[in-house]
């Protein structure tokens, strides 16, 4: 049997442990932290057209529709006039027809346990090193166990380990601003609302999540250059966020305030990984880890979702011989990541104003958008796209016909 070991539990590597345990391979999950966050954990995600193809697949539709969020508003503070109410759901299904918004803990709950009776997970470890030697991978982990597997994924996020191993230093491309969220204490019920302020680049939203006076707080700013921190220095992005936020008013203290004590505490450049191959040997990158569009602006759950899904077929079409499958998985998905580059860009000026006039043009805009029918928000739409239709053009292949896997391939 095919061993394989995947770096990550997050989004991508259930999925692709999924596929390939279907496929006859044997995956093995290696997740840095000692639990996963789940329930409402994270912010929310979306799960957009074949993405939600995958996951009917995955016999798991039902229940990511059952955790999806209650979010069908967007309220639009402005101070000093009038709130402008959005109706988010009827924006986003006039894009796609296949949509579902969910708690990025929730998602990550639904497909641990579709995969944890099948697949070997190691939690509380993490790669420490990588040795191919053209018939395998010989691993070493931080805990000091050594393994050898038949082929090895990356799908540890932005800051990934596996690609620093196989491709060495492999710097993001930097779109120009910053995302920061947190678990934040719910003054009020929002009933299915989300507050949103946007000031000339910057902009902050609060959002309920799980009941029991629980919010989610979003931040999006704009910096012309990139700022020097640590991802692993929680206090210095704290210090980083207070700076680009702490003179404004409305709920921006508040929100702030609980930033300095959330455990949840997330804070990251919004940045693009550009790569011309995702792949070296007997070791491949999947989702972020390989082709991040950016993130909260490039639909980068979805076209990781998307991703595993055709890497395990295109394995398992191959035999499991890397050389086959990982080209094949390449090509398969060069085109939708090569469009996924060009979203994050156009959705960045959209979410955080560049102008005055920006701030205030926008709210009138969705607003008449959003009330439009849906033949015309497409078209209206079409033109500069989005992750929605960038996705929805993604078909799949169908589950292939799994030849003799050959071991060592």
């Amino acid at each position: 049997m095919v061993t394989v070991l995947v770096s990550g539990a997050g989004v991508a590597g259930p999925v692709v442990a999924f596929w390939l345990r279907r496929f006859g391979f044997h995956p093995t999950v290696v997740e840095v932290r000692s639990a996963l966050p789940f329930g409402d954990g994270g912010h929310a995600v979306d799960v957009l057209g074949p993405a939600v193809q995958v996951a009917d697949r995955m016999g798991l539709l039902d229940a990511v529709q059952a955790a999806r969020t209650s979010t069908e508003t967007i309220s639009l503070v402005r101070p000093g006039h009038r709130t402008v109410d959005v109706d988010v759901s009827a924006l986003v299904t006039g894009v796609s027809d296949r949509h579902v918004e969910i708690i990025r803990g929730d998602l990550v709950r639904i497909l641990y346990g579709a995969t944890h009776d099948d697949v070997e997970y190691l939690f509380g470890d993490s790669v420490d090193g990588l040795t191919d030697t053209g018939g395998g991978v010989e691993v070493t982990f931080a805990s000091g166990a050594a393994r050898r597997f038949d082929l090895v994924v990356g799908a540890d996020g932005l800051h990934s380990r596996i690609r620093d191993l196989v491709f060495g230093d492999v710097p993001g491309h930097y779109l120009g601003g910053y995302l920061a969220v947190c678990t934040v204490p719910s003054e009020s019920p929002l009933n299915g609302r989300m507050l949103a302020l946007n000031t000339v680049g910057r902009t902050v939203g609060v959002y309920e999540v799980g009941g029991a006076g629980r919010a989610r707080a979003l931040f999006l700013f704009r910096s012309a250059r990139e700022l020097p921190f640590d991802h692993r220095d929680l206090d210095g992005q704290r210090r980083l966020l207070r700076a680009a936020f702490g003179d404004l008013g409305w709920q921006v203290p508040r929100l702030l305030a609980a930033a300095d004590h959330a455990d949840d505490f997330y804070f990251d450049a919004i940045s693009q990984i550009r790569m011309d191959s995702w792949s070296r040997g007997r070791a491949t990158l999947l989702g972020d880890a390989g082709y991040c569009p950016g993130p909260a602006v490039g639909g980068g759950t979805s076209l990781a979702v998307v991703g595993a899904y055709v890497l395990a077929g295109e394995l398992a079409a191959a035999g499991g011989d890397p050389a086959v499958g990982f080209a094949a998985y390449e090509s398969a998905m060069a085109e939708t990541v090569r469009q996924s580059r060009r979203i994050g860009p156009a959705v960045l000026r959209t979410l955080v104003p560049l102008s005055r006039a920006h701030v205030l043009l926008l709210p009138q805009v969705l607003r008449i958008l959003a009330g439009l029918p849906r033949p015309v928000q497409r078209l209206l739409t079409s033109y500069g796209g989005g992750p929605a239709k960038m996705l929805d053009s993604v078909v799949l292949p169908d589950v292939p016909h799994t030849p003799e896997l050959r071991e060592g391939a």
